[in-house]
């Protein structure tokens, strides 16, 4: 008996091409939900299946505690999509978030099995999701900015908060999951009475962060319910004013969705205004920066002179020099993969 296939076996080229031929349109779309999965094997294989056939290509990750998802859906598939996602029992209603501007946001399905679906690795004891933030309407949020002693938190990581950011946003300075929490119970010290406000892309961070929060003896905490994706929805759609300005870091082959004209962020090449994400054209690097026009026909969209030399290479060689540390030419030897501030240079 053959043995089923439940992962994609393409090369990437090969499925960038294909995606770009398609004569349809797409959807992307977001949701997650805690809830108990106690199989998370067989729900991935399951999902595996049903969307594979439907042409979905997204990331999504499965745990024990629940599922996280950004995904592309045709758009001619869209009904039987929602049908696949309602035959599921720790899927049915759940709240989808589609987004602003739609593209070629992923190019092939990858369905991932986690420890946490955001990996923020705290203790079990840090946290209850019986207990959450109270969750705030876009207009809700907007009112309680205006309020004293009120306090609102970015739950992003600081290369997403250099795009985009709500107005007076306490912006945390890491790079990764595993260092929010922390270092937000840190820069909140002392203001365990007053309100809080937490905002994220979609919501799901803020869900597990509020319970931290309240467990680590905050008493008034708030969520932007739906994250800045559905907060960018009432803003074309109901007229709310918007004070989130800029850029909303989304992560697929998009990197951004504009939600104002501002551009709040810099080059981290020349400093000026900018506020496009990129990853350096050194494929041996492929460290996250943001980058001008004018510095990426200067640099070929690589994020120093180094890796700009080092990409015109031919491949051949390029492959050879990969083979000795020494000789490989990348911001990311010295860091992680997500290092924005280290591509600064003068």
């Amino acid at each position: 008996m053959k043995k089923e296939i439940l992962y994609n076996k393409k090369n990437r080229l090969d499925l960038e091409k294909e995606l770009k031929n398609e004569t349809f349109s797409r959807v992307t779309c977001s949701f997650y939900r805690y809830i108990l999965i106690e199989k998370p094997e067989l729900a991935r294989d399951q999902l595996y299946r049903d969307w594979s056939d439907l042409k979905i290509f997204g990331r999504i990750y499965i745990a024990n505690e629940g599922i996280n998802a950004q995904l592309s859906c045709p758009e001619k598939n869209w009904d039987l999509f929602i049908k696949t996602m309602n035959s599921r029992d720790f899927l049915k209603d759940v709240s989808l978030k589609k987004a602003i501007q739609d593209g070629a946001s992923f190019y092939k399905l990858v369905i991932k099995i986690k420890d946490e679906i955001v990996n923020y690795n705290i203790g079990k004891d840090e946290f209850d999701m019986n207990q959450v933030g109270k969750h705030l309407t876009p207009k809700e949020f907007n009112d309680k900015l205006e309020e004293n002693n009120t306090l609102v938190v970015d739950m992003r990581n600081y290369y997403e908060s250099e795009v985009g950011q709500f107005e007076n946003a306490i912006i945390p300075d890491v790079d990764t999951s595993r260092e929010l929490l922390p270092e937000v119970k840190n820069l909140l010290n002392g203001h365990e009475k007053d309100e809080i406000l937490l905002y994220c892309t979609g919501g799901i961070r803020c869900e597990k962060a509020s319970s931290y929060l309240i467990k680590s003896g905050f008493s008034n905490v708030n969520q932007l319910k739906g994250g800045i994706i559905q907060y960018a929805h009432d803003v074309r759609t109901k007229g709310l004013d918007s004070k989130f300005r800029g850029k909303n870091f989304v992560f697929d082959a998009r990197m951004g969705e504009r939600i104002t004209n501002d551009i709040v962020g810099k080059c981290h090449q020349c400093g000026n205004p900018a506020d496009h994400h990129l990853d350096c054209g050194n494929e041996a690097c492929h460290i996250l920066f943001i980058q001008c026009d004018k510095c990426y026909k200067k640099y070929d969209g690589c994020c120093t002179k180094e890796c700009k030399d080092f990409a015109s290479l031919p491949i051949e060689e390029q492959r050879i020099l990969r083979k000795d540390p020494k000789k490989v030419v990348s911001q990311t030897r010295y860091s992680s993969r997500v290092k924005p501030k280290l591509a600064r240079i003068n």
